[in-house]
């Protein structure tokens, strides 16, 4: 959130980003100087605002209080410019050349701002119109008085929060957490380019099976997660915008002859680049954030499904991992390089999933037209989308550490030869051999060691001709992996 401390005391630890640009993709930017955030992670309740402050200070610009409170009045100023531009009686006179000083009031927010509206709130104990107040104030020191009715016109608090939650969320979305995943499915591209050819021992119940390449099992995962971000990025920011029940009543009443419906289809879709439910109670209905929700939640263990197979390629030693100086794996075996790193991007995936999980299966529930249980927990929107971004840098930088080991791949091939049973026998099938599944069952179950002199051994044996033989003694291990594609 960019708020500027206006106080010594008032820092504890500074995080400064410049430049930052909240709305890079919405039409009426937030354009910021310096971004200068406070916060003692030793005091932190939760340690997505304590121990990893460093990795999700940037969505405080997003699912922050004061980032919320910016919204709002991005909102509010929105609606009171659009109300101008419909020219109804009393806004006739408002010159355009205001507009600019207007948008200055969120594009500068501050954290005096910020405090000044949490000081009205105390008061009106209801934080969207402590952000109605706190505007006309601003109004006042302007000179326009006379407009300042217009502010919050015909309006609930929640055309104001149902549309800058979902703005402050499509853009947290898609400039912190997409690009994260996108880079980590980056990095699996490339290491499955470059490991398309290294064969390796497969495991299907935790046993050998038909061997496969490395570059293929990494692969699988991007697939996955095109296939997902692709569904997530077709679900829509949704926003409600229609008065206290959803039908306009304070608009229609006070300007019968306006066409509110399109005037906020334009404001909502155009101006904020979102998608308007046009048929609602008092709040969004919630169903496309569920959505989100659980498209997030899918992904999330498409990632946790990824750390727990590199977890177990590096206890199979398949994976080093790089040594970075005076880390320490364990405080009491110095000789231990733990996977640290797959393990707390799992952990933190699973705790960003059980809150997406809550989210959606909560949020679409309302009792007849409003009550508040969303109200709270859509404050909450942040926290699963920062244990998914810790997730998401920790699996990144777990991927930096990892070291082939083929040595320990080949090796693990030769101990296996008893994978090539199903080629063996497939082919006999082909030949018309009699019962060639039982007879390499009973090779394969009955003899002490199958190794490559059993297999020689027992093709040698086999009633068929010396070119199905010749046929058969090229298959090994590590050229039985079958065929695959890599796109890209």
């Amino acid at each position: 959130m960019a708020l500027q401390m206006d106080t010594e005391s008032d820092a504890k630890i500074h995080i400064t980003r410049a430049g930052c640009n909240l709305l890079r993709s919405y039409p009426v930017s937030i354009q910021r100087t310096d971004i200068i955030m406070e916060f003692s992670s030793l005091e932190a309740i939760g340690p997505v605002d304590g121990r990893y402050r460093k990795i999700t200070a940037k969505l405080a610009d997003y699912f922050s209080e004061g980032a919320l409170i910016q919204h709002r009045l991005l909102v509010e100023v929105e609606y009171f410019i659009s109300l101008c531009k419909l020219a109804l009686p009393p806004l006739k006179s408002f010159p355009d050349s205001l507009f600019k000083p207007l948008r200055e009031i969120y594009r500068h927010f501050s954290l005096a701002d910020a405090r000044r509206v949490k000081d009205i709130e105390k008061t009106t104990n209801h934080d969207v119109k402590a952000v109605e107040y706190f505007l006309k104030e601003k109004f006042d020191s302007l000179g326009l008085e006379d407009y300042k009715e217009f502010i919050h016109f015909g309006l609930t608090s929640q055309d104001i929060n149902n549309t800058a939650m979902p703005l402050a969320l499509k853009q947290g979305y898609q400039q912190v957490i997409k690009p994260a995943l996108q880079q980590v499915v980056a990095i699996l591209t490339d290491m499955a380019h470059r490991w398309k050819d290294v064969s390796m021992l497969a495991r299907t119940h935790g046993q050998p099976a038909s061997p496969t390449r490395l570059g293929k099992e990494i692969y699988v995962f991007v697939d996955r997660l095109a296939v997902q971000t692709g569904q997530l990025d077709a679900i829509p920011f949704s926003a409600k915008f229609g008065g206290a029940t959803g039908n306009f009543n304070a608009h229609h009443v006070a300007y019968p002859d306006v066409d509110w419906e399109q005037f906020a289809d334009q404001l909502v879709n155009r101006t904020f680049g979102l998608s308007r439910c046009r048929v609602t109670t008092q709040i969004e209905h919630y169903d496309n954030l569920a959505a989100f929700c659980d498209n997030l939640k899918r992904i999330n263990t498409i990632l946790i499904d990824l750390d727990r197979d590199l977890w177990t390629y590096i206890s199979l030693e398949y994976f080093k991992q790089k040594i970075k100086k005076g880390e320490v794996g364990s405080s009491a075996m110095p000789h231990k390089v733990n996977p640290i790193d797959f393990e707390n991007s799992e952990g933190n995936l699973g705790v960003a999933n059980a809150l997406f999980e809550h989210l959606a299966a909560k949020l679409p529930i309302s009792r007849l037209q409003r009550d508040l249980t969303d109200s709270t927990v859509t404050r909450n929107i942040g926290v699963p989308l920062a244990h998914t971004f810790i997730g998401l840098k920790s699996l990144e930088k777990g991927l930096g550490k990892l070291i082939l080991n083929p040595d320990v791949i080949k090796a693990d091939l030769e101990n296996n030869w008893a994978v090539v049973a199903e080629a063996i026998q497939t082919i006999l099938r082909r030949e018309g051999y009699p019962e060639p599944y039982e007879a390499l069952k009973a090779l394969t179950r009955t003899h002490g060691e199958i190794n490559r002199r059993t297999i020689a051994e027992f093709i040698e044996s086999l009633d068929m001709s010396d070119t199905v033989k010749e046929e058969l003694r090229k298959i090994t291990p590590e050229t039985y992996t079958g065929i695959f594609t890599i796109e890209g």
